[in-house]
């Protein structure tokens, strides 16, 4: 028997680290924060343990905790003190996000990366203006006057929102409403105003998908009626995937998203070969709530099940994970 070639050689603890092949640091990760703009005390989150909705005047030391585990970055979800059809609270001046993003960098070192979207901000849950559609019933299809997003209107309310994050502050904007020509609008209005070197993180290839529902327990914007399907993507869509993101770059992405991560460590892996720009993925609500939910079965351990599913992702070709596991993660790494 012939072994000459051994790979077990280097699997011995004091080699292993040496010849590892993939890294995860805490810069590598970012933290999301949920602003609640209608509570004076911190919400826990019942299917997302571990995470709370926090009051704006807490946010400055909800961040300062997600610093002291390492993780440098944070990503802020606001839920507004009232919505309406068009979402206006979006783009306020005295919004949530705004005024949680003047708090923290104002008194922080955090790099503050916003949500631009408008699902939390309308009143029927949807990501921006409603324009009449079809809806299908069990008896055929009728006319529904609130179901298809109208794309080009919202795109002025993407642009009011991108500027007002801006404005207050924030060092990074992240589009994740999946409307046509988006980045281009954005980039556009942001320059127009004068923030041109504020980047962009565009969720380039957001599918939609079944892995969502405790986010939007937690931030408030699941869907009054109907369904995303008709502006987010199909889940047996890959090609589509490297079209999305290539319209992205050309309109000026900075950094690539691609949501959820683990059921789609595939496009990760092909947005991380076919393009330059720093690739990012969302280890979202569903995948967070999961593990947690098998590990308190006493089905397996979560600390591990936790950083060997970051470690997928990052070794799939993301730079940068957004995750729910960042600071436990973070702390175990330090």
């Amino acid at each position: 028997m012939d072994l000459t070639h051994r790979p077990r050689r280097l699997r011995e603890d004091r080699v292993r680290e040496l010849v590892s092949e993939t890294s995860l640091e805490p810069a590598d990760l970012i933290a999301p924060v949920f602003v609640d703009a209608t509570t004076g005390e911190r919400q826990p989150i019942e299917s997302m343990p571990g995470h709370e909705r926090v009051p704006i005047e807490d946010s400055v030391a909800r961040v300062e905790e997600v610093l002291e585990t390492g993780v440098e970055a944070v990503m802020l979800f606001g839920i507004p003190e009232s919505k309406d059809a068009t979402g206006t609270r979006a783009w306020a001046e005295d919004g949530v996000v705004q005024e949680a993003t003047r708090r923290i960098t104002a008194e922080t070192d955090a790099y503050v990366i916003t949500d631009v979207c408008l699902c939390e901000y309308t009143e029927h849950g949807h990501c921006g203006t409603l324009e009449p559609g079809i809806r299908e019933t069990e008896t055929g299809s009728r006319e529904d006057p609130s179901l298809t997003v109208d794309n080009d209107a919202t795109l002025e309310s993407l642009r009011k929102t991108a500027v007002s994050h801006a404005a207050a502050g924030a060092d990074m904007v992240a589009p994740s409403s999946m409307t046509d020509g988006m980045v281009g609008a954005i980039r556009d209005e942001l320059d127009g105003e004068g923030f041109d070197d504020v980047p962009i993180m565009s969720y380039a290839a957001k599918y939609e998908s079944a892995f969502y529902g405790p986010f939007r327990d937690a931030a408030d914007g699941a869907p009054a009626f109907g369904d995303r399907r008709h502006y987010q993507m199909d889940p047996a869509n890959a090609r589509e995937a490297m079209r999305e993101v290539r319209l992205d770059v050309e309109q000026g992405a900075d950094v690539l998203l691609v949501k959820p991560a683990l059921p789609y460590l595939d496009i990760v892996a092909d947005v991380r070969r076919e393009f330059e720009q720093p690739v990012a993925a969302y280890n979202v609500s569903g995948e967070y709530a999961m593990l947690h939910a098998a590990a308190e079965k006493g089905w397996l351990d979560l600390e591990e099940t936790a950083r060997e599913s970051l470690l997928s992702i990052k070794r799939a070709g993301a730079d940068l994970i957004l995750t729910y596991f960042a600071e436990d993660i973070a702390e175990q790494l330090r």
